[in-house]
């Protein structure tokens, strides 16, 4: 009896989660749908019809040949992969010293870091803009970029992993005259790559898919991201679901790519096989 009602236990909980997963990946079912569909194929129908009617490539064909994406692309791909290597490199530099060095008000500090979480991106907004434009930030993938070249996550996140290397190999590394920029590049950094991979993963979702920002820095064409070219097609005359659908999942797909690429990558490392027993 007991037995049973587990197994029921069990086919309940994955069916709730099925259920869910669903509920999930509907908007994103519908909007590979349709951007499939042809354009004398119905795209509200009701229940949706998730398999095309006549399978096409031409939505696809013609955002790319009417509408710059592949300038959004580039343009997506410079800030994306510039916030990433910036902000690893800004966060793992402050994470190293909160976690491994003794020094006056280091507590203090971090708190005050953790602290800046709870504050929106909108009360920053306005000074981060006036700070970029007198500095001649506008149109510009520096300008993108300023927002993100730290984050208060990164760093609690890489304090985390740095506090989980074993001192054994810090130890090691300062007998053997390492600096202490030595020891966070060569010691530290390898020992936490999990975390530094799944923080490169979170930075680049979060830059690839920023609207708000770029919307605020740019007015000139030539550096808008996938995000600010998706939202030209929707605010466009001729509004074609078609053509939004097939620009988002251009916008979606180098994400959905690179979270595959790198999930293997997102497991933990045991950072004290480097010390022998």
């Amino acid at each position: 009896m007991k037995n049973k009602k587990n197994l029921i236990k069990i086919i309940v909980i994955y069916l709730l989660l099925t259920i869910i997963a669903l509920l999930m990946l509907f908007p994103l079912l519908w909007l590979l749908s349709t951007s499939f569909k042809s354009a004398g194929e119905d795209i509200f129908t009701f229940p949706p019809q998730f398999i095309p009617q006549q399978f096409t490539f031409e939505n696809f064909s013609l955002v790319w040949e009417n509408y710059p994406f592949g300038r959004y692309l580039l343009n997506s791909t410079i800030t994306a992969v510039l916030t990433v290597i910036l902000n690893l490199l800004f966060c793992s530099l402050a994470a190293y010293p909160l976690a491994r060095l003794n020094f006056q008000g280091k507590d203090f500090i971090f708190a005050l870091v953790i602290a800046t979480i709870m504050i929106p991106f909108q009360i920053v907004m306005i000074p981060l803009y006036i700070f970029a434009v007198q500095f001649g930030l506008r149109n510009n993938y520096l300008g993108i970029i300023l927002p993100n070249l730290a984050s208060a996550f990164g760093i609690f996140l890489l304090r985390q992993a740095f506090q989980g290397v074993p001192k054994e190999l810090e130890e090691a590394s300062r007998i053997d005259g390492c600096s202490e920029i030595g020891i966070w590049w060569h010691i530290m950094l390898p020992s936490v790559r999990p975390a530094t991979i799944t923080l490169a993963i979170f930075v680049f979702i979060g830059a690839w898919s920023d609207f708000l920002w770029p919307l605020i820095i740019l007015d000139r064409p030539e550096y808008y991201t996938l995000p600010l070219g998706v939202a030209g097609l929707a605010s466009s005359l001729d509004l074609n679901w078609r053509f939004i659908a097939a620009g988002s999942v251009i916008s979606i797909a180098p994400v959905l790519l690179l979270f595959l690429l790198l999930q293997r990558y997102i497991i933990p490392s045991d950072a004290s096989s480097g010390v022998k027993g």
